[in-house]
């Protein structure tokens, strides 16, 4: 299965898809098996985690997350007519 995975990833690279990756560093406040909190400075960063991410992290741990941002919706709002004087 994970075979798969890394033939698939590989070929939706090479088609010039993959999205951008980005990274955080911290130490983790929560985990369980559907997200994960890091924290960053003073912030606290919240992710789900997938199949790929089911590794054995505990609280206190300092880790890296590789993320991507992807739109799960997209709503156009008409823009607003300025007022004449």
């Amino acid at each position: 299965m994970k075979i798969m995975i890394v033939l698939a990833s590989l070929l939706w690279s090479s088609f010039g898809f993959a999205a951008k990756t980005y990274q955080v560093t911290g130490p983790v406040l929560e985990v369980t098996d559907s997200k994960i909190i890091v924290e960053k400075g003073k912030d606290k960063w919240e992710m789900d985690r997938g199949e790929a991410t089911k590794s054995d992290v505990k609280v206190g741990q300092k880790v890296t997350i590789e993320y991507t941002m992807t739109a799960k919706n997209i709503e156009v709002k008409e823009a607003k007519e300025k007022k004449k004087k």
